[in-house]
């Protein structure tokens, strides 16, 4: 009941701020604040504040949320944990004899060739620096951009 009375009133003085703005010439904006204060009234009159009021006065309400809370955090926890590994002991057993097998990676595009055989051709060798190059070489390119800024 308190409720219902407050808004009420709220929305009364938002339509008087909205009256003298509209007396000011700024239609716009009156408009706009009287939208917003008519937002409370209809709130009151759909029985949203009594439901609010209603849920936000009982225990047992807030007891349900608690288990409500409760529930999804088992929930949450069970799923990050069957994440982690296999869910069952066959599974992850199963999983352990593949990986000692040597089985290809889902990933793989072509079959493992063996431990002898490269899979591609040989490798090139590193670019090695120069001798003469000196530790400012580096930051040229930053020099090169803080001189065309005049920095």
């Amino acid at each position: 009941m308190l409720a219902e009375t407050i808004c009420s009133a709220v929305s009364a003085a938002g339509l008087g701020i909205a009256a003298v703005t509209a007396y000011r010439k700024r239609f716009l904006t009156a408009t706009r604040i009287a939208a917003y204060s008519l937002v409370p009234i209809g709130l009151v009159l759909t029985g949203v504040v009594e439901w609010v009021s209603d849920i936000a006065f009982k225990p047992s309400v807030w007891l349900g949320f608690g288990v409500l809370g409760v529930a999804w955090l088992l929930f949450m926890t069970t799923r990050a944990i069957e994440r982690r590994g296999g869910s069952t002991r066959k599974e992850r057993r199963a999983a352990a004899r593949a990986a000692q097998a040597g089985a290809v990676a889902p990933a793989a595009s072509a079959p493992s060739l063996g431990a002898g055989v490269p899979a591609a051709g040989p490798r090139q060798k590193p670019k090695k620096q120069s001798a003469d190059a000196g530790p400012g070489d580096d930051f040229s390119d930053i020099e090169a951009i803080l001189k065309k800024h005049g920095i």
